[in-house]
């Protein structure tokens, strides 16, 4: 990348606290907070199976849910099961549904670089069974909803 001419001399300005980039940091600011985001693209919408499934405490679990609520990430929705009390469901946002490009850019680039093999998760359109893929393009592409993702095993991944 390179900058517009009157930004060339880097100590003369600075964005500071105002760079995107670092905001999203912030918010993103735990792997817990991130592999909540995950698993609620996942499908996954309970505390009992965000705490399973992540295989952090549940008060970490409770803590991430609470600063993705706070920033509108994700809302809970209000359920109750027969004879039971009512309870809280996770479901991503619209802002929430919008980190689909950053959550698969970041599994893409885990794929290309920190898998020795191959990685176990493949994921493709739904309809076509075409891989899916984030990159940076000047040309306005069609954008995919978390929807029409199907996430498939990787068969040639080996575990372990």
């Amino acid at each position: 990348m390179n900058f517009e001419e009157r930004l060339h001399d880097r100590d003369a300005w600075s964005v500071g606290d105002g760079c995107s980039a670092g905001r999203v940091l912030d918010l993103l600011s735990t792997k817990t907070v991130f592999l909540v985001v995950r698993e609620c693209f996942y499908g996954t919408t309970r505390f009992e199976d965000f705490v399973e499934r992540i295989g952090a405490s549940a008060p970490a679990v409770s803590r991430a849910l609470k600063q993705l609520k706070a920033a509108q990430i994700v809302a809970p929705v209000r359920y109750r099961e027969p004879g039971r009390r009512a309870r809280d469901e996770y479901r991503l946002t619209e802002a929430g549904e919008d980190l689909l490009p950053v959550f698969l850019s970041l599994m893409q680039w885990g794929d290309k670089y920190l898998q020795d093999d191959c990685p176990p998760l493949t994921f493709v359109e739904a309809d076509t069974g075409r891989p899916v893929r984030v990159g940076v393009s000047a040309d306005p592409a069609p954008e995919a909803a978390s929807d029409d993702i199907e996430i498939r095993l990787n068969p040639a991944w080996r575990r372990g």
